[in-house]
């Protein structure tokens, strides 16, 4: 998955000078990620942080280090005692709140899981992933060839599954009521677009994979970052950051 990841943004950083930045930095991310689940491989995991992250908190550090090259929360942390980074951790791990750099720290680990069929011992609740909990940083529209029936499937940030989500619920807070979820589109972007919600002001973004399926949402969600700029400006906050951190 990350090699995969590496790879699309790879590509698209050479076609794209707008987004280029951004695609660069999640190549390189994406490297570092796909190096320290390697390093994973012959390690005993258990699915549960409170015994694993003695194991994978310094096979992890790498990732960290190109975090850094462009956080200044990220280059802090590089000077980390082993107790707080561990700290930092499992206080994602429990809490499920907003920390990018933990996040991003964790998506081997959790992966690695997800490829074992080992489950996380973390809280799964509607809308989020229903294998490690993870919430949802991206969607895709899909044939009803492709998703089984479905149309509408949801990326998990944190173990990379998609799952199918209903067309008309937001996954933030469970609205249903189609009056108050509201698409969004640009002419910039043809195969993208907001799917907000007014009752949570919540919003994620939605990449159209029925004309063209080599996209892959977590990265293609880069070439539109103008999108969530102009959610941010209307009031609406993203379900989850994408791999660049907004």
């Amino acid at each position: 998955m990350f090699e995969q990841r590496r790879a699309r943004a790879a590509l698209l950083a050479d076609q794209s000078d707008a987004a280029r930045e951004p695609l660069q930095f999640a190549a390189a991310l994406s490297n570092a990620q796909a190096q320290s689940m390697h390093r994973f491989q012959p390690v005993s995991l258990s699915g549960h942080l409170e015994n694993d992250v003695d194991k994978i908190v310094t096979l992890i550090h790498p990732i960290l280090e190109v975090i850094a090259q462009r956080s200044d929360d990220a280059k802090q942390r590089l000077s980390d005692e082993v107790s707080v980074a561990k700290t930092r951790l499992k206080a994602f791990w429990s809490e499920n709140h907003h920390d990018y750099i933990s996040r991003a720290l964790l998506q081997p680990y959790v992966a690695l899981l997800r490829e074992k069929n080992i489950t996380p011992d973390r809280v799964h609740s509607r809308g989020h992933c229903p294998f490690c909990g993870g919430a949802a940083w991206i969607s895709s529209r899909k044939s009803a060839s492709d998703a089984d029936g479905g149309f509408r499937y949801l990326g998990c940030s944190l173990c990379g599954l998609d799952w199918n989500f209903g067309r008309i619920a937001c996954p933030a807070c469970g609205e249903e009521d189609p009056h108050k979820l509201s698409n969004f589109s640009s002419d910039r972007h043809p195969t993208v677009r907001i799917e907000s919600c007014e009752t949570c002001r919540r919003y994620v973004k939605s990449i159209d994979l029925t004309l063209d399926a080599r996209p892959l949402p977590p990265v293609d969600d880069l070439l539109s970052l103008s999108m969530d700029l102009w959610a941010v400006e209307e009031g609406f906050v993203r379900i989850e950051p994408g791999m660049a951190g907004m």
